[in-house]
């Protein structure tokens, strides 16, 4: 099969991209391309295909990292990195590919069960991680195109992790005060992080994620993300809009609870994340019509699953009902995780160029 991808000749136009996801233009042609984490082995796979050595090792440079989407017809390049925040968990073989891993973090166990754990805890400092790898990308970006970064995971995200979720879910009841602690202490590391992010130069759009949900409600309680969670997003997208930058937010699962909040009190500039048994892109859209933007929509599932003309007519099907309205760019409604065949995530973006 022939697809329009890689792409002989990109043309990435950023402030263009920019200016759709803000409602300051219409889509013309077509709407943007979005993706927010692209999985190592699918990098490689497009190295290859443009003949691009890869280590010894087999893994992939910074380099092949931009042409992937340079390449894939992108107009930015996403990368996270973290400011080395420790949290228990477990890795295995992945049953998908070939020598390639899978972790996740445990969920019983955690780093920080009671305040001695606090105290104990490896607590990272602000200048620990320098942001080397980032920097690096936003010095060799392709003319036209724009840097696109976060801090790796959010702040509940974090808190999830570092406690364990079921001793977080029991120390919000019996000692609210020491998870409060936690996320003030990782909130406040991740501020001097954007901090910092912020004054990289060809910096676009700052696009964190913070997976607060699953596929029927919050994992944790709406007010108690209004409480220990929020806050700090609505810190990070100040830090973002004080820098004249967009604050998007990719999270999973079923959030619709605190999407008011998350628009009118924390200030996110574009959601991403979209999954059909939760909420597919184009209600979502007409429901919060012109308050934000909305990133991605085709469903992992039948990006995984689906035939090639089921999965051609799907897509454009979504850009059909979204581009109309503004506001809207073209993608995963996830990530692009290994599970996924290359050869369709290359048909959801030939489809997207038409």
């Amino acid at each position: 099969m022939n697809y329009r991808v890689p792409l002989a000749r990109p043309a990435p136009d950023i402030d263009s991209m920019m200016d759709v996801a803000m409602g300051r233009k219409p889509i013309a042609s077509r709407p943007p391309l979005v993706e927010y984490i692209v999985d190592e082995v699918h990098v490689r796979a497009v190295a290859k295909m443009l003949g691009r050595p890869l280590r010894d090792d087999g893994t992939t440079t910074l380099d092949d990292h931009i042409q992937w989407w340079y390449r894939l017809g992108f107009d930015y390049v996403r990368i996270e990195r973290n400011v080395g925040f420790a949290m228990p968990g477990e890795c295995g073989q992945d049953p998908t590919t070939r020598n390639h891993t899978r972790s996740w973090y445990t969920m019983a166990g955690g780093a920080i069960a009671d305040r001695q754990g606090f105290e104990q805890y490896p607590w990272p400092n602000d200048s620990d991680r320098p942001l080397t790898d980032i920097a690096y990308v936003n010095d060799h970006l392709p003319e036209g195109m724009g840097l696109i970064a976060s801090h790796a995971a959010g702040v509940y995200e974090h808190l999830s992790g570092i406690m364990g979720y079921e001793n977080l879910c029991i120390q919000l009841h019996e000692d609210p005060d020491l998870v409060q602690a936690v996320a003030d202490r990782v909130g406040g590391l991740m501020a001097c992080y954007y901090r910092r992010l912020v004054q990289l130069d060809r910096l676009a759009a700052v696009w964190a994620g913070d997976d607060m949900g699953f596929k029927t409600a919050t994992l944790i309680a709406p007010d108690q993300l209004r409480r220990y969670v929020l806050p700090w997003h609505k810190r990070f997208a100040r830090i973002a809009h004080d820098a004249g930058k967009p604050y998007f937010l990719h999270t999973c699962g079923h959030t619709l609870e605190i999407t008011d909040d998350l628009i009118d009190d924390v200030g996110i500039d574009g959601k991403h994340s979209f999954e059909d048994a939760v909420i597919p892109i184009a209600e979502f859209q007409q429901r919060y019509a012109g308050r934000l933007a909305v990133l991605g929509g085709v469903d992992v599932d039948m990006l995984t699953r689906g035939d090639e003309p089921t999965l051609r007519k799907y897509v454009r099907g979504i850009i059909e009902q979204c581009s109309p309205r503004g506001r809207f760019a073209i993608g995963s409604g996830n990530s692009f995780p290994s599970y996924v065949p290359i050869e369709n995530y290359l048909i959801m973006l030939d489809e997207a160029l038409k």
